[in-house]
């Protein structure tokens, strides 16, 4: 599992000092705003999550003369800018399961130290992201996969897409209904080329709430490439889940949360009969009918789970 954390709140190298005290780590400045720290869990990469900031230089003709004449102070007024507004973003090394708890005390040691979350301001649109590994990479699998996220949507959504800042944004938007309605019919079973093409041909973005291209970059890079061509996509061989919010300095709020949500995605994608049932109720609930206009299918679901022990 590799986790990624947005934030604000903390000066950048007052973040990568803490990180490293907290985690055991060293920090090595690699470039502009981003350090990458060797701990005993691997590396961890610690960001602003802005390449235009990141890559700035004031010696470029590009940049406006006044920019290019005030040097330094500009730059130290573009980063304390940057810094409040831009979030900055704690990015782990793919973990072991038995790891995460230390992802857990992360958290709360930063918020302690004054990380701010989505909730702060408007403009903070920050996110807490898992990348986790899948059993295996055949067709089978991946589609089950799928289709448990697609049928866990709305509760997923009602749970941890709380914050108005990311509802009014775009990079967590659902697939398209056209493709969901394809992925949950009966019989569904592609092969790896039409799985993607399937996809792609609706999704051809990084904006989606469960992100399939740094997946799809993975298996077949050419295809890909046929519908989106983006060097922020970063090939590896899992799921890239978007959704939740960071709500970091909500005392509430917990790393497990979002984790012990996503167990659930994974539990429903490895019990065949519980997801031919769900996948069943979802389409029951895309037809018009008297039952679907008085219980959104965000309430039918949280039901099921209750019922059936997963909640």
């Amino acid at each position: 599992m590799g986790v990624e954390i947005e934030l604000s709140g903390l000066g950048y190298e007052q973040l990568v000092t803490l990180v490293g005290e907290l985690l055991g780590g060293k920090a090595v400045l690699e470039s502009r705003y981003v350090s990458k720290l060797e701990t005993p869990m691997g590396r961890f990469v610690i960001e602003l999550d802005s390449d235009p900031v990141k890559d700035l230089d004031l010696t470029d003709e590009r940049v406006p003369e006044a920019l290019r004449e005030l040097g330094g102070q500009a730059m130290e007024v573009i980063d304390a800018a940057a810094e409040r507004i831009v979030p900055l973003e704690v990015v782990s090394p793919p973990m072991p399961f038995s790891e995460l708890q230390r992802i857990e005390t992360l958290v709360k040691e930063l918020r302690e130290a004054g990380a701010l979350g989505s909730r702060e301001a408007i403009y903070f649109a920050f996110s807490l992201q898992l990348n986790p590994e899948l059993p295996d990479l055949k067709p089978t699998t991946l589609v089950r996969y799928f289709q448990a996220f697609a049928v866990l949507y709305d509760w997923l959504k009602a749970r941890h897409q709380l914050d108005i800042s990311r509802k009014f944004t775009p990079y967590i938007e659902p697939w398209s209904s056209r493709y969901t309605d394809l992925l949950i019919t009966e019989g569904y079973a592609p092969d790896q080329h039409q799985m993607m093409v399937d996809y792609l041909e609706s999704n051809p973005t990084r904006n989606r709430a469960l992100d399939l291209l740094p997946l799809f970059a993975h298996l077949d890079k050419p295809l890909l490439d046929q519908y989106v061509k983006d060097p922020r996509i970063k090939s590896r061989p899992t799921l890239h889940y978007r959704l939740p919010d960071c709500d970091i300095d909500n005392p509430e709020w917990n790393f497990s949360n979002v984790w012990n949500d996503w167990v659930v995605v994974e539990q429903i994608a490895n019990n065949a009969d519980d997801l031919a049932e769900l996948r069943v109720l979802f389409r029951e609930s895309r037809k018009i009918s008297l039952r679907n206009l008085t219980q959104s299918w965000q309430d039918t679901s949280a039901n099921w789970l209750h019922s059936n022990g997963y909640v």
